[in-house]
C-alpha cells in the first residue's frame, strides 16, 4: 500500500517540470487582421488623394453659422421628440399592461397604428392635417364651441416634425417600456405584497430599479436612432442639419463634403450619447453581478499584497 501511494505522488509532483505548453495558434485570425488593416488603409489613402472630396470646401463648412444652426434645430428635435416619445411611451405601456381590457386594446390599436406605418408618412400627414381639419377647435365634448385656431397657424413645420417623430418613437418606447417590467419575476412582486407593501412601493422599490437596467440600452439605442431620423423633417423644409447642406450644396454644387460635414456632426453626437450610455449603465448597473465579468483585486498571498483577476 506504501509504495502504491508513493509513486502518484512521485508522478504528481514531477508532471508540472515535465508538461511542455504550446501555445495554440491562430493563422487565420492573423489572416483576418490582414485584410482588414489593408482595407483600411486603402480607404484612407483613397479618401486623402481623391480630390473629388474636396477637404478644403469640407473645412470651410464645418463650423459655418449655417451648420451649426441646423446642427442645434437638430438637437431641438431630437431632444423634444424623444421627450414626447419617452412619456407617452410609458403611459401607452402602463395602459398595455391595464387590466382594463379598453385601455390594453387601445394601447395596442396606439402602437399597431404607429409601428405598421413609415414614419415619412406620418411626417407628411401631420403637416398637411389642415386639410382634414382647417381649424383646431376647444369645445366641451358634444356642448358648445369654446375657441378654436387656424390648424396652419398651430401645426407648423416645427410642431409636425415633433409629433411625427415623437408619436411614432412611443409606439416603439411603450414595448421596450414594457418588456423591462415584464422582465421581473413576478415572485417579487408576489412576496413584496406578502410583506405589506404597497403596489406603488413595490414598484419604486422592487420593480423599478431592477427593470431600468434592462430599459436603459435600448433606449438609449433609440436616442441615437431619433438623432438620425430627425434628418427626416428636412421634407418639411424645416432647417435642420441635412437641409441645410442641401441648400448649401444646391448653390456650389459641391454634394460630397456637404454630406461629408453632415455625417461628421451626426457621428459627433451618436459618439457622445454613446459615451453618455456607457456612466449611465454603470451606475444603474452598480452592485449587480453580471456573469463571466471579470474583477481585479488585492489579495493576500505568501505574506504579500498581489493582484489576482476573479471570473464571476
Amino acid at each position: 500500500m506504501d509504495s502504491a501511494t508513493a509513486e502518484p505522488r512521485e508522478l504528481t509532483r514531477e508532471a508540472p517540470e515535465a508538461l511542455h505548453v504550446v501555445k495554440q495558434r491562430h493563422p487565420w485570425r492573423w489572416v483576418s487582421v490582414a485584410v482588414a488593416l489593408v482595407l483600411a488603409a486603402q480607404m484612407v489613402v483613397s479618401m486623402v488623394t481623391n480630390d473629388a472630396y474636396r477637404w478644403d470646401v469640407f473645412a470651410e463648412y464645418l463650423f459655418s453659422e449655417a451648420i451649426l444652426s441646423g446642427l442645434l434645430l437638430t438637437l431641438e428635435v431630437t431632444v423634444l421628440a424623444m421627450s414626447l416619445g419617452i412619456v407617452l411611451g410609458i403611459v401607452i405601456a402602463l395602459c398595455r399592461m391595464s387590466q382594463n381590457p379598453i385601455l390594453s386594446r387601445f394601447a395596442w390599436f396606439y402602437t399597431w397604428i404607429f409601428r405598421g406605418t413609415p414614419t415619412l408618412v406620418q411626417l407628411i400627414f401631420f403637416y398637411n392635417l389642415s386639410a382634414l381639419y382647417p381649424r383646431l377647435t376647444l369645445a366641451i365634448p358634444f356642448g358648445p364651441e369654446l375657441h378654436s385656431w387656424p390648424t396652419n397657424a398651430v401645426i407648423s413645420a416645427m410642431v409636425a416634425g415633433v409629433l411625427g417623430l415623437g408619436l411614432n418613437e412611443a409606439a416603439y418606447m411603450s414595448e421596450i417600456v414594457r418588456g423591462g417590467l415584464l422582465s421581473i419575476d413576478r415572485g417579487q412582486t408576489e412576496a413584496a405584497k406578502g410583506l405589506g407593501m404597497t403596489p406603488w412601493h413595490t414598484f419604486r422599490r422592487i420593480v423599478l430599479p431592477q427593470a431600468i437596467r434592462v430599459i436603459i440600452p435600448p433606449t438609449f439605442n433609440n436616442i441615437i436612432g431619433m438623432l438620425k431620423y430627425s434628418s427626416l423633417v428636412s421634407v418639411l423644409s424645416l432647417g435642420d442639419l441635412l437641409y441645410v447642406s442641401e441648400q448649401i450644396f444646391s448653390r456650389n454644387f459641391q454634394p460630397i463634403p456637404l454630406l461629408l460635414v453632415a455625417s461628421a456632426w451626426y457621428l459627433v453626437c451618436t459618439s457622445i450619447l454613446m459615451v453618455a450610455q456607457i456612466y449611465i449603465e454603470r451606475i444603474f448597473g452598480r452592485g449587480v453581478a453580471r456573469p463571466g465579468a471579470t474583477r481585479i483585486g488585492p489579495v493576500r498571498a505568501g505574506g504579500r499584497m498581489v493582484r489576482k483577476v476573479v471570473r464571476g
